[in-house]
């Protein structure tokens, strides 16, 4: 059951109206009808001040929406840890594919765009670096997990934090070897030309 719906059969029980409840909580009839609606969603004040209303605690009155919350906010985490993956994947391989090109060219302009380049790419994983360490993740199975939302387990998660130097280690090393091989291929196809 949703809040909108809990303000509203709460409200019908006490038998009020929208307008005598919007007085009590001092806000519009509109907001009112917005929450039971399920438009909007009322703040902390205003959930207190409905749950000391309607003579319930505040969490039996919002049980069940803190975890729908919750599922909400980490979908949209993840989303967008997904998409700063990608970004970071494409930034990367620019940065890589571009820099025998750029080096090539006249001047300083190319090492200057390379670097912008690089730059730019180091921001981004900066970025995802944070995230992780905020969300607690750094081996590839508890990335894994997050993206798919799934928690490990006490147990698995205690098995990843001694993984965590090992793995650091080798995914440098993992992505120095993938750049070495993209820039020699880079360099063939540019030797060709």
């Amino acid at each position: 059951m949703d809040i909108g719906t809990r303000i509203k059969k709460y409200r019908e029980k006490l038998n009020i109206s929208q307008d005598e409840l919007a007085l009590k909580v001092f806000v519009s009839r509109q907001t009112i009808s917005n929450w039971e609606t399920n438009k909007s969603y009322p703040d902390i004040k205003s959930l207190t001040m409905l749950s000391n209303i309607f003579n319930v605690s505040l969490d039996k009155f919002i049980k069940g929406d803190i975890e729908e919350m919750r599922k909400k906010v980490d979908k949209g985490k993840i989303k967008e840890f997904n998409v700063m993956s990608y970004i970071f994947l494409a930034e990367m391989l620019i940065v890589t594919i571009s820099a025998y090109p750029l080096a090539k060219m006249d001047g300083y302009i190319g090492v200057v765009i390379w670097v912008l380049f690089f730059a730019i790419t180091f921001g981004t994983a900066t970025i995802i670096e944070r995230w992780k360490k905020d969300n607690d993740i750094e081996t590839y199975k508890e990335i894994l997990a997050f993206i798919d939302g799934k928690p490990l387990t006490y147990e698995e998660s205690q098995q990843e934090i001694g993984k965590r130097i090992y793995q650091k280690i080798l995914f440098a090393l993992l992505a120095g070897v993938i750049a070495l091989i993209i820039c020699f291929i880079v360099i063939l196809i540019m030797e060709k030309f």
